[in-house]
């Protein structure tokens, strides 16, 4: 399903869903309060703002009684998305978030990835795949790089563990315009990173990717990512826990400044390396 196909789906789904609310007798916030979201929520699903996830849609359907409509129409949705199941709902939040955070024990963040990285990393995951298939993904990784780029891009900041810039992808020379790329990224201003050095020890996220978001007009979410599977968190609780993880990475990284010079460094060897091979 294209893009525009799929956003009228949902517009329609939200239309749908005012529809049926209105019939029931009840306002956004009565809605909101019995499936465990906010109001605001109920009118951003609405307004095609925002996309449900499975487990609020069919909280909606038992409570509109709607015999599975919304959850059908859901699964429906995910299903035909271009990305994973466990990360289409995460995609949609990148382009709401006013502030991301990211913090990556290995791999560059996806919204950094240059398109000779992300080909390193989809053909190490994907060693039998046809090129094509190749592409695609890279494509799709490559299409949400413009949530940084747009003027009303949200606040932007990774720490990157010190594994991140020795663990080659790709050549030298991928390794050193990827880390050029972040660089220009910092410089610009259109990125906060850091990096956290081996000489930190342990820490709160051994080998844990973890993704923050804030909104406008939403509760902040967090999204931690495994093999194969996701989990997009919105407990006040638990994103709370997940942002004092956050605050002690920073804290123990090295700051933007340092972070910098060592981006920087690494990539002069790695432009050295692949002039001299």
């Amino acid at each position: 399903m294209a893009n525009g196909s799929r956003q009228a789906a949902w517009e329609f789904f939200g239309a749908e869903l005012k529809r049926r609310r209105e019939e029931a007798g009840m306002t956004q916030s009565a809605l909101g309060a019995l499936v465990f979201v906010s109001g605001g929520y109920i009118g951003q699903f609405e307004q095609a703002i925002r996309k449900p996830q499975l487990d609020v849609a069919e909280r909606i359907d038992e409570v509109l009684q709607t015999d599975g409509f919304f959850g059908r129409m859901c699964r429906k949705l995910i299903k035909e998305t271009r990305y994973a199941d466990y990360f289409a709902h995460v995609a949609e939040l990148e382009r709401l978030a006013t502030v991301i955070c990211d913090f990556a024990p290995a791999v560059v963040p996806g919204l950094l990835q240059t398109r000779e990285y992300a080909r390193g990393v989809y053909r190490a995951s994907n060693p039998f795949a046809a090129e094509e298939y190749i592409e695609e993904m890279v494509q799709v990784r490559m299409d949400r790089a413009p949530v940084l780029m747009d003027a009303a891009r949200p606040v932007y900041w990774a720490v990157l563990h010190e594994t991140v810039l020795w663990i080659p992808v790709g050549s030298s020379a991928t390794m050193a315009q990827q880390l050029d790329h972040i660089s220009a990224m910092v410089r610009q201003r259109k990125a906060m990173v850091q990096v956290l050095p081996f000489a930190a020890g342990a820490h709160p996220a051994m080998g844990k990717m973890m993704t923050l978001m804030e909104f406008d007009d939403a509760p902040p979410t967090a999204y931690t990512e495994a093999v194969l599977s996701g989990n997009l968190l919105d407990d006040p609780g638990v994103v709370k826990r997940t942002q004092t993880h956050y605050d002690l990475l920073r804290a123990a990284a090295l700051s933007p400044e340092a972070s910098l010079a060592l981006i920087e460094s690494a990539a002069e060897d790695y432009r050295q390396c692949a002039t001299t091979t």
